[in-house]
């Protein structure tokens, strides 16, 4: 007979494994309704939540802060995952990429979320808040949740982008090809 911490939880209907799990919401008037949503879908299965954004949809707000301070939660280890929703999520993604450590994926079907996560281990998804529905959104974190980061040549590539990031990435020569002259 399984307890309350070891039944299945609803987002990925995993056992505690993904129970708890920590996620910053960073969004503007644009993805409010979106987060509100998620937030409740996350709480219901046992998932602390940490909002970054407006109190409602009813101003234009700027998503940079909100997506800023969202990805900087899950930078400094305060949240595992971070979401940042705005009405398209492109600039939402790049607001929560330019802070160190971060790798935010824009995932708009279930296929771009678990390739995001398995092959680039990325640590906040961003959505497009006008664009999708609900259910759908669900079911993105939900193998956002479920897929594990798969490692192998994937790491070598994180590690240059965290070289990158420190200013140490070695660059190839201009006007080479493969380590050929271009002729």
């Amino acid at each position: 007979m399984q307890d309350d911490a070891t039944a299945g939880n609803k987002v990925g209907n995993r056992r505690d494994e993904t129970a708890g799990l920590r996620w910053a919401l960073g969004y503007d008037h644009a993805g409010f309704r979106l987060a509100s949503q998620l937030a409740e879908y996350l709480t219901s299965a046992q998932h602390f939540v940490t909002h970054f954004g407006p109190l409602n949809d009813l101003e234009s707000v700027d998503y940079v802060p909100f997506c800023i301070a969202a990805a900087t939660e899950v930078a400094a280890a305060r949240a595992d995952f971070g979401i940042v929703i705005g009405g398209s999520g492109q600039g939402e993604q790049m607001a929560a990429n330019k802070v160190r450590g971060i790798r935010a994926a824009l995932c708009t079907d279930a296929h771009f979320a678990l390739l995001a996560r398995r092959d680039n281990d990325a640590n906040v998804l961003a959505l497009p808040g006008r664009m999708m529905a609900k259910e759908y959104a669900e079911q993105i974190v939900e193998i956002w949740t479920d897929t594990k980061f798969a490692g192998g040549r994937h790491l070598r590539r994180l590690g240059q982008i965290a070289l990158y990031e420190k200013g140490e990435l070695q660059f190839p020569q201009v006007g080479t090809s493969r380590g050929k002259e271009i002729t």
